[in-house]
């Protein structure tokens, strides 16, 4: 099994364990320096959060800090460290356990954030005094992967006090404590810190879920679980070579559009044409090119032969065939329609075609993702797969699965590789457009590599919704604006 850089396992609470037994083999000042890096990482992850939930960061406020015994604690506590040397807060701590229950690293932690806080900003507080508050956010720092059921009561009071605050956000270190139990903590966003257990990919209670890469696992590390790590755009990032030109970078083949669904192909077209891939031309119904070349004009749209319906005719198949001799790489279905003259021209393109494929939207049919024996993708949302009935031992060897969802998994090769950006944020039309455009493009520019263009296109337009509800909300924006954002996310490096 070959797993792909820029991408960690993800481990059951037993692994977690003992990879981290392993990991500190006792050596406390090395778990002190992974817990001051996680409480950063966590501190900064839930800024960009509360910016999200539109939370003011100039503006004063207090945040509430749930901490149990040991790491987890830890965590929470230098997390409130970070909060007070970013912004002009106050930060109270409920020790659920009481003070003097703290394990020692703990007790370090506490410290540094009474340091940090100085005199009026940090302060201990009882539950019967959380209740009916007003605060920014909760972080639950009480338990992580080594709680064992039941839930105590304490805890359970303690949440309990937290829910009847108001507050903005929700935020969990590792795992919300007590997972799906009665009484459990629910967040609105867990920050895995190292490691992302597995129980959080199936846990209602976890909220949107950000993965806090310290630096645990090496570069050949197994797993046939695994989760896209920013490190995954590196090869984006780097300068291109010197004497490069067009042609180095590939071109990609698009194939949609149609009268009844006129947008999904400029959205897939717009999206590729900010991949990095060198060209890209557009196949589309003759009487809508004009317009999308107005708006678009990087791409060369190509107007097709059509149905009385609008969409594209089997008469287009020969002009279509003679310009795909130059493209490295081809996008169907987005926009495309149904019509079965214009399914007859699709099964035909797939079935001959020496290039490889993703497969989109209306070419996510039965016969036609089994059709041919050339190297493809595929990227169906729940209602295509429900209507693809997609089994992965039916599959062909030559097919990269994107399963889209508030979880995106894309599977390769028997391994699975969760990409946990985007969330709620996609759950608008056309983002899928976009996806379909991305992967094509950079498919386009790496035909050799389909699952790696998968990931990157993947995370990359996560990343870039996740950015796009910092800056405006997940509520009130167009989908089509993240396509702004998908520079920055290149720009700003592998910073979680």
């Amino acid at each position: 099994m070959t797993c792909f850089p820029g991408s960690d396992p993800i481990l059951d609470c037993a692994a977690a364990a003992a990879f981290e037994q392993s990991y500190f083999d006792g050596d406390e000042a090395r778990e002190w320096d992974a817990m001051q890096r996680a409480g950063t990482a966590v501190a900064d992850a839930l800024l960009r959060d509360l910016q999200m939930a539109g939370v003011p960061l100039s503006e004063p406020g207090r945040v509430l800090l749930l901490v149990g015994k040991g790491h987890n604690g830890g965590d929470a506590l230098l997390a409130g460290a970070r909060l007070l040397a970013r912004t002009s807060w106050t930060v109270e701590v409920g020790f659920v356990f009481g003070q003097n229950r703290l394990r020692p690293l703990a007790v370090a932690a506490w410290r540094k954030l009474q340091h940090q806080g100085g005199a009026g900003r940090v302060k201990a507080v009882r539950s019967s005094a959380v209740e009916g508050q007003r605060y920014l956010a909760v972080l639950d720092g009480v338990f992580g992967f080594q709680f064992r059921s039941p839930l105590p009561d304490v805890a359970k009071h303690w949440f309990g006090a937290s829910q009847g605050a108001t507050t903005r956000f929700r935020g969990s270190v590792d795992l919300p404590s007590g997972l799906d139990e009665d009484g459990a903590f629910v967040a609105d966003a867990t920050y895995a810190t190292g490691i992302l257990k597995s129980p959080l990919l199936s846990c209602p209670g976890a909220g949107r879920l950000r993965y806090l890469d310290l630096g645990f696992f090496e570069l050949e590390a197994q797993g046939k679980q695994r989760v896209l790590k920013a490190s995954i755009l590196d090869p984006l990032r780097a300068l291109r070579p010197v004497g490069s030109d067009k042609r180095s970078y590939g071109q990609l083949a698009v194939i949609g559009g149609s009268r009844a669904y006129p947008g999904a192909v400029g959205l897939s077209v717009a999206a590729a044409l900010l991949s990095g891939v060198g060209n890209v031309m557009a196949f589309v119904p003759e009487s809508q090119a004009a317009a999308f070349a107005a708006r678009w004009p990087e791409a060369m749209w190509m107007g097709c032969a059509e149905t009385e319906e609008g969409s594209i005719a089997m008469e287009a198949g020969l002009d279509v065939r003679r310009h795909l001799q130059r493209a490295s790489a081809l996008l169907i279905g987005p926009g495309l329609g149904r019509e079965p003259e214009t399914m007859a021209l699709v099964a035909e393109l797939i079935r001959d075609s020496r290039i490889p494929l993703v497969l989109d939207a209306d070419a996510l049919q039965a016969d036609l993702v089994r059709c041919g024996d050339a190297v493809r993708i595929l990227t169906p949302h729940a209602g295509e797969l429900a209507r693809l009935k997609l089994d992965a031992g039916e599959m062909p060897e030559n097919c990269t699965i994107v399963r889209k969802g508030p979880i995106t998994r894309i599977e390769h090769e028997n391994v699975t590789y969760h990409s946990i950006e985007g969330g709620p944020g996609l759950a608008r039309g056309g983002s899928g457009d976009m996806l379909a455009g991305l992967i094509g493009g950079r498919l386009a520019a790496t035909p050799d590599q389909p699952a790696q263009a998968a990931m990157q296109a993947t995370f990359w337009h996560g990343r870039a919704a996740r950015r796009l509800g910092e800056s405006q909300g997940e509520v009130s924006v167009r989908n089509s604006a993240l396509i702004d954002h998908l520079n920055p996310v290149l720009r700003e490096g592998t910073a979680e």
